[in-house]
């Protein structure tokens, strides 16, 4: 369980990972690729050891699987452990590079494959955002911290997270499902945040993703009332595969949307 002390300590980690990355972000950085032709930079390095340094301070006994050093981690090690932090040091690398803004540090905590505690920290606008199912969801900015709720009942028009240029064919079909839309263009685990806060209603994502892209902001919006689950309506586990991959799923903030006819007809 997550006592205030320790949600705290967390927050700060993430706080510190955000200046680490703004340090590199206000100056010439070279990009490299990794074997997947993901992009890494110096930022997101800087940001990974501010992080699991400080969770192995603040929390020795419980193991960090990082998206920079799960490479480092057998798959039989990883599945022994009941509890977890899963961690991405910087969500959204494309957009860092792209100098927009759109990117994130993700921190979840994961107690027997369920992501129980996250937070979501956006480094360009000091925005923060944590929470849990059982624990509610609070935004953070400029000193002053706000409750989250999801807006429900969602009414016409819907506001999906998708690219207004570039969607492949099954999005596309779940969203012509959907009636009278608005499309917003959203980077990294932004958009969990921002159905969180009620400026969003749903986002499908059809392709493979990494558990840590999703982990911390599934907290921050259940904390807030929405859900996150896959096609067959499963809610999202973590550490249960041999791949650290998660499939599809849909992102909901108002849980009464017909989400299935829209699943039903675009798959």
């Amino acid at each position: 369980m997550i006592d205030r002390e320790l949600r705290e300590e967390v927050i700060a980690l993430a706080q510190d990972a955000a200046a680490a990355i703004l340090g590199i972000y206000d100056s010439e950085f070279a990009v490299e690729h990794k074997d997947d032709d993901s992009p890494l930079t110096a930022a997101d390095l800087a940001a990974h050891r501010c992080i699991v340094e400080g969770l192995a301070r603040i929390t020795p006994d419980i193991p960090v699987l990082s998206e920079e050093s799960a490479h480092e981690v057998s798959t039989g090690e990883r599945r022994g452990w009941n509890r977890l932090w899963l961690v991405d040091p910087l969500d959204g690398t494309r957009e860092f590079v792209k100098r927009n803004g759109e990117f994130t540090v993700n921190i979840a905590l994961i107690e027997d494959g369920v992501a129980v505690f996250g937070v979501v920290q956006a480094p360009v606008t000091g925005r923060l955002w944590y929470g849990g199912a059982s624990l509610g969801a609070s935004v953070r900015e400029h000193g002053h911290e706000a409750p989250l709720r999801v807006r429900a009942p969602a009414l016409a028009p819907l506001r999906v997270a998708a690219s207004r240029s570039h969607r492949d064919a099954r999005t596309q079909a779940f969203i012509d499902r959907m009636g009278e839309v608005e499309p917003v263009g959203l980077g990294s685990s932004l958009k969990f945040c921002r159905i969180a806060e009620g400026g969003l209603d749903v986002y499908p994502r059809f392709g493979p993703t990494s558990e840590w892209d999703t982990a911390a902001g599934q907290c921050v919006l259940e904390g807030a009332g929405g859900a996150l689950f896959d096609p067959q309506g499963r809610p999202f586990r973590y550490n249960q595969r041999e791949r650290i991959l998660n499939g599809d799923f849909i992102a909901l903030g108002d849980t009464a949307l017909p989400w299935r006819d829209w699943v039903r007809e675009s798959a």
